[in-house]
C-alpha cells in the first residue's frame, strides 16, 4: 500500500485554531443556495429518513428528487449513456443532496462541487460530440472515503496534525480508474480518528450521525459513506475494510456493503496515517450502495477483464467472472452454513430474530441449512479469531499522528476496546517481534485450514452469519467487531444485506453484556434501527458471494 503523504512535520500547540480554520473552509465550499436555514435546522427530528428533509427543504427540484430517490445506479447509467438525462443534472442533484446530508449528519470531509460540475459538463459535451459514453460509469457521481487521494484535495483521515499537509499531488489507483471509467467524483466522506473504531468521529469533522436515528452511531470506519448512501446523497460509494469498516456502517445505516477479497479492487495510493509494510491483516476497498445489482456493477466495472494490476502493483490480475454461478443442483438451491452465536459475543434479540427469520425463509425456499457450532473447535471460534486478529492489529510500532498536534483522543478511541476478555493471547507477548510474527502466521494458517475443512466436509456453498452481535447502538458503545473481523483474518469476501428492523415490541427485554467492550441491548434506544445478515464465501469467490447473496435475498424477501 503506497502512502500519498506522511505524518506532518509541522506540529502546532493550537490545534483548535487549525480545526476552526478547516471547518470554515469546508462550510464556505457549500453553495449558499444549498444551505439550510436556522429555522429549518431547528425543526429537524432525529429520524431523518422518515422526515424526508430533502423534499421539505425545497432545495431540490422535482426532477432532482426523482433522480436521487427512484433509480438504481445501474438504471441511471442507462439513461446517462443514452443521453436521456445529463450528467450535469444528475451530479447537481446528488451534490445538493450530499450538501444537505452534511448539514444534518456531518458525513463529509472534503467537497469539490465546482470541479464535479465542470467534469459533468465535459462528459455531456463528449457524449453529444462523439455519440458514445466515455466509459461504463459515464456521468455517474461516486463518493469516496476520505483515505482515497484525489489530486488537489487534502486527505487528513481525521488527524489534526495532518491539516498541515498539502493537498494530494496524485490520485489513488482506484481514483484514476474511476475517472477513466467515466465517473464523476464530488465528495469525500468522514471517518473515525485512527480509522479503528465503530464510531466515525474525529476532532476535525465531528461525529457522523445515523440518518435513521441521529442518536445512534453510523458505524465506522467508513461511517460517512454509510450515512451518505442511506440519505441517498450518494448512489454508489467506496469504502475500505480491515475489520468491518465497510460492513459495520452498512448494517448500522441499513445499506448494502461488500468487502471483497484483498487485492481484487485496487487499494494503492491511499493515505492511512499508519505504518505500512508490516505483515498482518490487509485492508480491501469495496462498494456501498442501495442494492446488490449496484454492488455487482461496481465490482464488474472496476475489475473487468483483470487489468487492475496495470494501475496498482498490489492488485491481482484476476478478471471478474460474469457467468459465475452458485449452488450444487439444477434448482439453484444452496447448502448454507449458518454461523452459530459465540457465547462470548451474544447476539442482541433483534439480530438473533433477523437471522432466524432468514433461516426459516431459506428453509421454506428449499435451501439446505447446516448449523456451524463455532464453540466446538477453537480454530472455528469467533472469539479466538477475534483475539488473533486483534493481536495482528496491535503488535509492532505505530505512527503517532495524535500527539504532535496536542488534540485529545475521541471517546471511542480512548476506550481502547479489545476482545481479550474472551480468552488468552494466541501468541505470547514476551516474544521477539520476528518470532511473534511467525507464530501469528502459524496460528492464522491453522484457523484457515480448519475453515477449509469445514467448507469441504459439509459441502457448503455459502455461510450465513450475523454482521454484528448488535444493530447500530448509542455513541461510543459499538466496541469490538468479532463477527466481521474474523472474515478479514481469513480474507473471505463478505456482503451485508439489510433485513428487518429492531422492535421494542417484539424484543422488549433489556440485555446486559457485563463488560465495556461490547454494547448492552436497550430496546427503546435502538427501536427501528436496521438489522442485517452477512453472506460469506472463501477467498477469491467474490462472484459467488454476490451470486449467492442474490439467491438468498430473493428467498428472504419472498
Amino acid at each position: 500500500m503506497a502512502t500519498e503523504t506522511s505524518q506532518s512535520s509541522h506540529p502546532t500547540s493550537d490545534w483548535q485554531e487549525l480545526v476552526a480554520r478547516k471547518r470554515r473552509e469546508c462550510q464556505d465550499k457549500i453553495p449558499r443556495e444549498w444551505t439550510l436555514s436556522e429555522d429549518v435546522l431547528k425543526e429537524v427530528p432525529q429520524h431523518l429518513l422518515e422526515y424526508n428533509l430533502p423534499r421539505r427543504s425545497g432545495l431540490l427540484s422535482d426532477i432532482e428528487l426523482d433522480i436521487t430517490e427512484n433509480y438504481t445506479a445501474t438504471e441511471l447509467l442507462v439513461k446517462l449513456a443514452s443521453g436521456q438525462v445529463s450528467s450535469l443534472v444528475v451530479t447537481t442533484a446528488f451534490s445538493k443532496r450530499a450538501a444537505i446530508a452534511q448539514q444534518v449528519t456531518s458525513c463529509l470531509t472534503e467537497t469539490f462541487f465546482p470541479e464535479a460540475l465542470e467534469r459533468a459538463r465535459f462528459l455531456d459535451e463528449y457524449l453529444q460530440r462523439e455519440g458514445n459514453p466515455i466509459g461504463p460509469l459515464h456521468g455517474l457521481p461516486v463518493s469516496l472515503k476520505d483515505s482515497f487521494c484525489l489530486e488537489g484535495v487534502q486527505s487528513t483521515v481525521g488527524y489534526v496534525a495532518c491539516l498541515n499537509n498539502p493537498p494530494a499531488t496524485k490520485n489513488s489507483a482506484l481514483v484514476t480508474m474511476l475517472l477513466e471509467l467515466g465517473a464523476v467524483l464530488y465528495v469525500k466522506t468522514n471517518i473515525p480518528q485512527t480509522m479503528m473504531t465503530g464510531d466515525s468521529e474525529n476532532n476535525i469533522f465531528g461525529r457522523t450521525l445515523n440518518p435513521h436515528n441521529t442518536s445512534l452511531t453510523a458505524g465506522g470506519s467508513s461511517g460517512g459513506e454509510g450515512a451518505l448512501v442511506a440519505f441517498r446523497g450518494s448512489i454508489l460509494g467506496v469504502g475500505t475494510d480491515i475489520a468491518g469498516s465497510i460492513r459495520i456502517p452498512s448494517l448500522c445505516c441499513g445499506v448494502y456493503g461488500f468487502k471483497p477479497t484483498t487485492a481484487r479492487v485496487p487499494f494503492g495510493g491511499q493515505f492511512s496515517g499508519v505504518m505500512e509494510g508490516l505483515p498482518g491483516l490487509i485492508p480491501s476497498a469495496g462498494p456501498l450502495g442501495h442494492n446488490l445489482m449496484d454492488l455487482k456493477l461496481f465490482m464488474d466495472t472496476v475489475i473487468g477483464s483483470g487489468n487492475a494490476w496495470e494501475y496498482d502493483h498490489t492488485a491481482a490480475a484476476v478478471p471478474w467472472n460474469k457467468t459465475a454461478t452458485v449452488g450444487s443442483d439444477r434448482n439453484g438451491s444452496l447448502t448454507i452454513g449458518v454461523l452459530s452465536e459465540d457465547k462470548h459475543f451474544p447476539l442482541h434479540p433483534p439480530v438473533k430474530r433477523a437471522l432466524e427469520r432468514a433461516v426459516e425463509a431459506l428453509t421454506k425456499a428449499g435451501h439446505r441449512i447446516v448449523r456451524i457450532e463455532n464453540d466446538s473447535k477453537e480454530n472455528l471460534s469467533v472469539a479466538y479469531a477475534s483475539r488473533l486478529a486483534f493481536q495482528y492489529l496491535t503488535y509492532g510500532p505505530h505512527v503517532d499522528n495524535i500527539g504532535p498536534s496536542g488534540e485529545p483522543l475521541v471517546a471511542s478511541v480512548a476506550k481502547f476496546a479489545s476482545p481479550m476478555f474472551s480468552g488468552t493471547w494466541p501468541v505470547e507477548q514476551e516474544q521477539d517481534t520476528l518470532y511473534k510474527v511467525s507464530e501469528l502466521h502459524v496460528a492464522r494458517e491453522k484457523v484457515s485450514n480448519a475453515w477449509r475443512q469445514e467448507w469441504v466436509e459439509k459441502k457448503l456453498d455459502v455461510i450465513l452469519a450475523p454482521g454484528s452481535q448488535n444493530t447500530a447502538v448509542g455513541y461510543d458503545t459499538y466496541g469490538w467487531p468479532p463477527y466481521t473481523v474474523m472474515w478479514n483474518l481469513l480474507d473471505y469476501p463478505a456482503c451485508i444485506i439489510p433485513f428487518g428492523k429492531a422492535s421494542k415490541e417484539l424484543d422488549p427485554e433489556e440485555m446486559k453484556t457485563g463488560d465495556d467492550v461490547q454494547p448492552d441491548y436497550h430496546p427503546e434506544e435502538v427501536d427501528g434501527a436496521p438489522c442485517a445478515i452477512q453472506i460469506v464465501t472463501p477467498r477469491f469467490q467474490d462472484e459467488k458471494c454476490l451470486a449467492a447473496a442474490e439467491l438468498i435475498e430473493r428467498a428472504i424477501r419472498d
